[in-house]
């Protein structure tokens, strides 16, 4: 892992509703895992709660992916040392992205959103939410002024999305072309 050439990607899955932009996210990244790509994943217990929920199932534990616990701080990316280039919070809660925007790290997936930060790496935040309070809105502006990505869970139509699976994809997909991870997806005009 301390090789240079190996891509180091966090995945956050906060509490909000959406859980399938998580389910759809994890399925894009499940055969990149490799020795030369790394995805650790930390979920808190309200997404566990609503991916069993909405999705009827536990399968996120059946992923090839390292997950740490809510309360791990010893978990590599709790430290920019350990070198994560991208984090990836899908979904993520106004709750979770007014604590990043505040600069609260109280549990994992908001220090290593502040590592990120920090660090000046990439860090991409899919908000399922609407509509915005102005509160909301300025937590983005902070959060985008300090160098992450907000990438709200809009997804689009233009390529005639036939299940809500498609559907969720659209969003995902834009999610892994702001992350730089190649996928095939529907491009506009091509």
């Amino acid at each position: 892992m301390g090789d240079k050439n190996t891509r180091k990607i966090v995945v956050g899955v906060g509490g909000s509703s959406g859980s399938i932009y998580a389910k759809i996210l994890f399925d894009r990244l499940k055969p990149l895992v490799s020795e030369d790509f790394k995805v650790g994943v930390v979920m808190s217990s309200n997404a566990q709660f609503n991916w069993e929920y909405e999705l009827d199932s536990r399968d996120y534990q059946n992923y090839p992916f390292q997950f740490y616990e809510s309360r791990d701080f010893m978990a590599p990316f709790a430290s920019g040392s350990a070198r994560y280039e991208t984090m990836i919070i899908c979904p993520c809660s106004m709750g979770l992205l007014g604590r990043i925007a505040s600069g609260i790290s109280s549990d994992l997936i908001t220090r290593a959103a502040d590592v990120i930060l920090k660090e000046r790496r990439r860090l991409i935040l899919v908000p399922r939410e609407t509509p915005f309070s102005l509160i909301h809105i300025n937590n983005m502006k902070t959060i985008t002024e300090a160098g992450g990505i907000i990438c709200p869970a809009v997804p689009s139509f233009y390529s005639k999305p036939q299940s809500m699976e498609e559907l969720a994809a659209t969003v995902v997909d834009r999610v892994l072309d702001l992350a730089g991870i190649e996928t095939r997806t529907f491009r506009w005009g091509e």
